[in-house]
């Protein structure tokens, strides 16, 4: 990870993982289950976490809003995509509410809090296309 990106994680209060990420522990996490089973696993999740709340669940769209009230204020998207039977990719992004320009690396904590607690309860196949 170069200089600038890491400067630029520094300063900002939001992250996101995707397929082609630069940091490889924010890449998408690929879990052997069904879809249904992905989005019930990381709701059961974030309801057992503390300061979090999960205010929406679209099913047919496979996204859910979570809101987060501790340690800080934030809000985090969760995002659920069925690859092929069996085989589901689960992606986040975290905001954090801050009259900062930066949270401190919060919302990228969040995430990776998320994804430890999630290969704990799913089998990871792998993260990102080069993962698969």
């Amino acid at each position: 990870m170069s200089f600038i990106n890491k400067l630029k994680d520094f300063f900002s209060t939001h992250q996101e993982t995707r397929e082609n990420h630069y940091n490889p522990d924010l890449k998408s996490h690929y879990y052997k289950t069904a879809y249904k089973n992905a989005l019930q696993s990381v709701n059961s999740l974030i309801e057992q976490i503390p300061g979090m709340t999960v205010t929406s669940i679209s099913e047919e769209r496979g996204e859910m809003s979570v809101t987060i009230d501790k340690p800080r204020k934030g809000f985090l998207i969760v995002t659920v995509i069925s690859v092929r039977p069996y085989e589901t990719a689960v992606d986040f992004t975290a905001t954090t509410n801050t009259f900062l320009p930066t949270d401190f690396g919060f919302s990228k904590k969040i995430i990776l809090q998320l994804y430890k607690k999630l290969d704990e309860k799913e089998t990871l196949v792998g993260t990102g296309k080069s993962g698969r």
